[in-house]
């Protein structure tokens, strides 16, 4: 499931607080060809489900490295908070090679954070999609209140951060 060798897409899961905020940042990237947002398990102790998206992405046009330095830079990486587990920080693996490479990269992008990075480098155990109605959320939604508090922020953000990753239809609307 994480690697189609003819078509070299790649898939990982990213648990980043809210799957509405973390869908909406990445469906905005070049490179990445699917999102589904909903809830990711993992493995004992991890097994409650949080909220979450599974991405498909090709590594010829957008890097691992700065799939996950995108993921760190849009959500409280470094903060703890009383519902971490329904919000968790989290890289999700599928195979041995990527457990390594996710390990890797966090600990490269320490640096760019003030405090420790919490996310977690987790196995990827089973998933659960959201209603069709909260799918696509930013997109159908861009004028609502929660659209507009904290995702458009967080678009912003990568444009001057991440402007070469943004896709033209992201570029056009921010």
């Amino acid at each position: 499931m994480n690697e189609n060798k003819e078509n070299n897409i790649q898939t990982l899961g990213l648990g980043g607080s809210c799957h509405w905020c973390t869908e909406g940042i990445f469906q905005s990237l070049i490179g990445v060809s699917n999102v589904k947002q909903g809830w990711i398990a993992s493995e004992k102790p991890y097994q409650e489900f949080s909220e979450a998206i599974i991405l498909d992405f090709s590594p010829d046009e957008i890097s691992l490295q700065d799939i996950i330095a995108i993921h760190l830079h849009s959500h409280s990486c470094t903060s703890e908070h009383q519902l971490r587990a329904k919000y968790r920080s989290a890289l999700y693996f599928f195979n041995a090679d990527q457990e390594q490479d996710f390990e890797n990269i966090l600990k490269a992008h320490q640096s760019d954070f003030d405090k420790p990075i919490l996310t977690q480098v987790l196995p990827f155990s089973s998933f659960r999609q959201n209603s069709d109605q909260y799918l696509n959320y930013y997109q159908n939604n861009p004028e609502k209140p929660f659209c507009k508090n904290y995702i458009t922020p967080k678009l912003k953000m990568l444009k001057e951060k991440f402007s070469k990753n943004l896709n033209r239809d992201a570029l056009l609307t921010l």
